[in-house]
C-alpha cells in the first residue's frame, strides 16, 4: 500500500530545495544553469511523488490540480527539449506557494 505521508513529505523536500536554490531572484534563475537544472529536477521528482499518491488521497483533495502536476512532470522528463526556463520561474514563482500551502494543509 502506498504511503501517502511519505510521499506529501517528499513534495513538500522538493518545493523547500526549490525555494532555496531561488533565492536569488529571477535575474539569478535565468543566468545559471546550474540552479535552473536543480529546480527542473525537483520539478520533476516532485511530480513523480504526485504520481504515487493514492486516487482516495487525490480524490478528497480537488482543491491541488493534480493532472497539471503530472503533466508537468511527463513534459519535463520526456519532452525536455520543449521546456521554457520562462515558464519554469512562473510556476516557481507562482504555483509552488499555493502547492505548499495545501500540501501543508493536509499533512497529518
Amino acid at each position: 500500500m502506498k504511503d501517502d505521508a511519505v510521499y506529501l513529505r517528499h513534495v513538500l523536500e522538493c518545493i523547500e530545495r526549490i525555494e532555496h536554490y531561488t533565492l536569488g531572484g529571477h535575474a539569478e534563475f535565468m543566468a545559471s544553469l546550474l540552479i535552473q537544472d536543480g529546480v527542473i529536477r525537483n520539478l520533476q521528482t516532485l511530480g513523480q511523488s504526485v504520481l504515487k499518491l493514492s486516487d482516495a488521497l487525490k480524490i478528497a483533495h480537488p482543491e491541488v490540480d493534480w493532472k497539471s502536476i503530472i503533466g508537468l512532470r511527463n513534459v519535463l522528463v520526456h519532452d525536455y527539449l520543449g521546456v521554457s526556463v520562462a515558464r519554469i520561474w512562473e510556476i516557481v514563482e507562482h504555483d509552488l506557494p499555493d502547492l505548499k500551502t495545501k500540501i501543508l494543509s493536509m499533512k497529518t
